[in-house]
């Protein structure tokens, strides 16, 4: 039952993704998230703002490093939902057994 459980979440997450990416500009266009003012102030900015030598550094250490904390929380939290759902049915049988 869990493995069908985890088959229909799956394949629901794989559907809102799909149309989510339905939705993203095409590649090149004027709409894409890499033309708007963002990339212009990472160039412009970066440097005055975090006081890095490094745009690449400033960008990196300052404005990303909460992002990237957050990403590497998921992909941990990601991970445990695997091993919880792929375990095997007997094992804690055997563990309190012994």
């Amino acid at each position: 039952m869990r493995k069908v459980a985890s088959v229909i979440l799956t394949l629901s997450i794989i559907t809102v993704l799909l149309f989510a990416v339905s939705e993203l500009p095409e590649f090149g266009s004027e709409k894409s998230p890499a033309h708007n003012y963002v990339s212009k102030t990472y160039l412009e900015e970066t440097m005055h703002e975090t006081g890095a030598l490094n745009i690449v550094t400033g960008i990196i250490l300052d404005y990303r490093a909460f992002d990237t904390f957050i990403e590497a929380t998921v992909m941990f939290a990601g991970a445990m939902v695997v091993l919880l759902l792929l375990r095997k049915e007997g094992e804690d049988c055997e563990q309190h057994n012994s």
